[in-house]
This record gives structure tokens, sequence and C-alpha cells, in this order.
């Protein structure tokens, strides 16, 4: 059966230089299926913010977008109302058209993280290490809150201007990490860029020598799908992940929150 353009439930993500989009394959696949012939998937790709309300001028059929980097905070001025796990965790990758005509701001990816690590938790792991601070890490931060694991922020500085009052208060800066640090805390999480295609010669400073099996070695990331983070990482033990089912996991939960 062919579908008119004014049949079709549009859907999208805002990002920048997003050709490597995930979702974008993802939703497509989904929608190749008849139960959601009906369905279309676009990259929306902006260098800044304030091209945003353009987007939604110009495609007034939306239903629902993602959003991903470097716009999960800068997003939220946009929003008409937020999710109260969105509010609480301050950044959103999920929109939703409400029936009024509104946008409403969600976070799918505390789940998908939630999701993804829990197989691989024992009981000593107690304290993560988050490094980063932007969108991802703390929807990460909230996800690990809800599983009653301790964390504490690195940053490129423990004061960088642009980290939220919270990342400033809980967080340290890479020349602090050492062998101590690695025995207080079992769980590493990349939510850093490092690493990612086309860059995968990159990594975070941090001294890998000092993991171990005991160690649990995340990266959000999910192309190439072991970083150089994970190497590093795996060849003194650690259990390993990337990113990729956590992000199965929350574009799932993008699919039920746009279909409320």
């Amino acid at each position: 059966m062919n579908t008119t353009l004014e049949s079709q439930k549009k859907y999208g993500l805002i990002g920048k230089n997003i050709s490597y989009s995930f979702s974008k394959k993802y939703f497509t696949e989904k929608f190749s299926q008849d139960l959601f012939e009906d369905c279309v998937y676009e990259n929306f790709d902006i260098q800044n913010i304030e091209e945003f309300p353009t987007i939604l001028k110009n495609n007034p059929d939306l239903k629902g977008l993602n959003v991903t980097i470097p716009f999960k905070e800068a997003i939220i001025p946009y929003m008409d109302t937020l999710s109260d796990k969105a509010y609480r965790i301050g950044a959103v990758n999920v929109i939703r058209f409400t029936k009024k005509g509104n946008l409403k701001g969600y976070n799918s990816d505390w789940y998908g993280f939630k999701k993804a690590l829990e197989p691989l938790l024992q009981s000593h792991h107690k304290k993560a290490l988050i490094l980063g601070t932007g969108g991802a890490a703390k929807a990460v931060a909230f996800a690990l809150e809800q599983l009653g694991i301790f964390y504490t922020y690195v940053s490129r500085e423990a004061t960088d201007p642009s980290d939220s009052e919270q990342a400033k208060q809980n967080s340290i800066d890479y020349h602090r990490i050492n062998a101590t640090t690695f025995d207080n805390f079992q769980i590493i999480i990349n939510c850093t860029p490092l690493g990612t295609s086309p860059n995968i010669k990159e990594f975070p400073p941090i001294p890998y020598a000092f993991f171990t099996p005991k160690h649990i070695a995340f990266d959000l990331i999910y192309n190439p799908e072991e970083t150089q983070f994970l190497k590093k990482a795996k060849k003194k033990g650690a259990v390993i992940k990337n990113g990729y089912e956590m992000l199965v996991f929350q574009a799932e939960k993008a699919w039920k929150i746009w279909n409320k």
C-alpha cells in the first residue's frame, strides 16, 4: 500500500554532524515493517540551536523528535513543559508533540543506560566515575542514583565553567585519577565523544593500567564497536560494554513516549 505524503507521520533527530546517526538507521528499519509503513524518520542536522524553530516551521507534520549532542541541554528553553525526570536530569533527548500542539521534553537516556548496565552489576560495584559532564553524563548520573551507586564526575578541569553546579560540586579533574581512585571506583563510564568514528585513535586520558577484572568499563559510544577506551580496559581484564544496547533501549522508550 502506498502512503501519501499527507498521511505520513514524521519523526526525526536534532543534532550536529549526525550523518552517522543510530536513530535514523534504527527507526527507518523499524518503520520498514508493514505496521509502521505510514512513518518516516529524518535527520535535522543543524549547526546551532537557534535553527530549531525553522525546523518546526518547515515540518508541521512532525510527531516526535530525538535530540542528540550537543543540544540536549540547549533545547530545554524551547520546550513548553518538561517531564519530571527530564527536569531533574537537566537534559532532553526526546520531544513529544502534544495534542494541543505543545512541545514536551523527556529523557530516555537514563532508562537506556540503566537497562544496559544492570546485567553487569555485582555486589562490589558500589561507586562510578563518569567521564564528562554534558547532557548524556547527567542522564547516566540519574540512572546511577536510581541504582544506589555513588558517582563522581571527571571533567577536563574540576571547575570547568560550562559544568552545572552539581557537577562542579561533585567532580575531579583527570590528573587526580590514580591507583587509589581505581580501588575506590569500580565502574568507569565514558560519556565524552573521545574515540567516536572517525577519530577512533582518541581516548580519555586516564591511567588504564589500574583497570582490573573487578572493573566495568562502559562506553556510551557504539561506533566503533570497541573503542580505544574499551580495548585498553579489556587488556586489563575489565568487563566492557559499548553504548549500542543503551541506544536500543532509549529508542524504544522514545517510541512509547511519542505514542502516549
